[in-house]
């Protein structure tokens, strides 16, 4: 599925602090070089029902699995081998006797140290990775994960490591073996070394999402196939809000595009940055927010939700905004299933113009059936041009004024919603009260 960097931002799926970020919610990962794995698979959403099935496929095999996955492997011992790669020791013995061991022992002490240190990590790591083939590896298990575990075995598969795999901990060595290990691993297998702690970065990062799964009670939504899009959920919430309010959703091709108002601070925003981050997730293969969850395989996802101006370039909130719709069009005609999800249009200029410009994209992208729109808007008279629209639904989010405080519910009606607070919200700060004793 077809994002871009606008629309991960829109959706906060990344953020530099990360409590405010999809991604750094959903990271369980154990290892940094996991972490980073999975920031990759963050930015690459599937392409394919295939693909997106596998990798759920996959998580629901680590889930079962979890108590088995080795805590042997631990972001300390990768660390702790890549420095043995770094740190510069005094050339060990090959084949060592046990005069030439103990002779490097005595002789070259403190690097002595580090190689049985290392050696430790590096035996733990094997191991670990043993218990993970003899985990997960069966023919019929999802193709990328079987294919990742039979390269760790063709790599692993070494005269020089045999011995290892009949030992249970680093401490059963003797001095020669300890020793011997280490100078191999030293200076003949290094890059293989590091292949294989990239394999296992990539399965720390499935471990990571199944983890989310479990941790957060994520669904895996269910991929159907259909010449058109759909997008059904029960249930949806946002991930980031602490008390969220469920919401059910239903798009298709009959009803594809749904125009949405409500004052502010209703939840217009975070209702259409939950549709899309459900959306976003269960095109990695995730689970989703939602109690349920049955949707297309989608061909791209879109936001227009927190357009910038350009200061340097000299170009206006509006122009930018515009130049977002222009893009959008453009790809929404490929005949390609989108998601397009659009925040208070043209918030850069008067009212007047606002309502002319968002009724002429209105009608323009509803005229699109292949994909899927969400619009908020604050413009509700335009509603009455759109009503004969048949594939038009018409939500809103109640606001009520009890004792002279409003009252979010945030529950998704229908309808359109004509209410206008802005002054009350002003009048409610005491901000009107400061202007009158200026």
């Amino acid at each position: 599925m077809e994002t871009d960097q606008t629309t991960l931002a829109d959706l906060s799926v990344f953020h530099h602090d990360e409590s405010q970020s999809i991604f750094g919610k959903y990271n369980q990962t154990r290892t940094v070089g996991g972490q980073e794995h999975l920031k990759r698979l963050f930015t690459h959403t599937l392409d394919s029902i295939e693909k997106i099935r596998d990798t759920q496929s996959i998580l629901k095999l680590i889930l079962e699995k979890e108590s088995e996955w080795p805590v042997r492997i631990s972001n300390g011992s990768l660390m702790m081998i890549y420095k043995f790669y770094e740190t510069a020791v005094d050339s060990i013995p090959a084949q060592p006797t046990i005069f030439s061991a103990y002779s490097y022992k005595a002789l070259h002490g403190p690097d002595y140290g580090l190689v049985k240190y290392s050696a430790g990590h590096a035996f733990e790591f094997l191991k670990g990775m043993e218990s993970l083939i003899h985990l997960f590896y069966v023919k019929e298990n999802p193709k990328p994960l079987v294919s990742k575990l039979e390269r760790a075995l063709s790599i692993m598969a070494k005269p020089q490591l045999e011995f290892l795999f009949k030992l249970e901990r680093p401490g059963q060595m003797n001095i020669m073996q300890m020793l011997g290990f280490a100078s191999y691993v030293r200076y003949h297998f290094k890059q293989l070394f590091y292949e294989l702690i990239e394999i296992y970065y990539e399965l720390d990062a499935w471990y990571g999402m199944a983890m989310s799964v479990k941790k957060f009670s994520l669904v895996f939504p269910e991929f159907i196939e259909s010449d058109g899009p759909v997008l059904q959920i029960k249930g949806l919430y946002h991930t980031l809000i602490p008390h969220p309010v469920p919401y059910d959703v239903i798009l298709d091709d009959k009803k594809n595009f749904i125009f949405l108002t409500g004052a502010n601070m209703a939840g217009k925003s975070t209702f259409i940055k939950a549709v899309g981050g459900a959306v976003f997730l269960a095109h990695l293969g995730m689970g989703v927010p939602a109690a349920s969850m049955k949707i297309t395989l989608f061909d791209g996802l879109l936001s227009n939700i927190n357009v910038q101006d350009n200061i340097v370039k000299g170009e206006s909130y509006f122009y930018n905004e515009v130049i977002r719709i222009k893009n959008t069009v453009i790809k929404v005609t490929d005949k390609r299933k989108w998601l397009v999800l659009i925040d208070e249009l043209f918030k850069g200029t008067n009212i007047q113009d606002a309502m002319k410009c968002s009724t002429a994209v209105i009608q323009g992208l509803i005229k699109v059936r292949n994909s899927l729109f969400i619009l908020s808007t604050h413009l509700y008279e335009i509603s009455d041009d759109l009503k004969n629209f048949e594939n038009i639904d018409f939500k809103y989010f109640q606001t009520e004024v009890i004792d002279d405080k409003l009252n979010f519910n945030y529950q998704l009606k229908e309808g359109v919603s004509n209410d206008r607070l802005g002054y009350f919200i002003l009048k409610s700060e005491k901000v009107t009260d400061l202007l009158d004793k200026i």
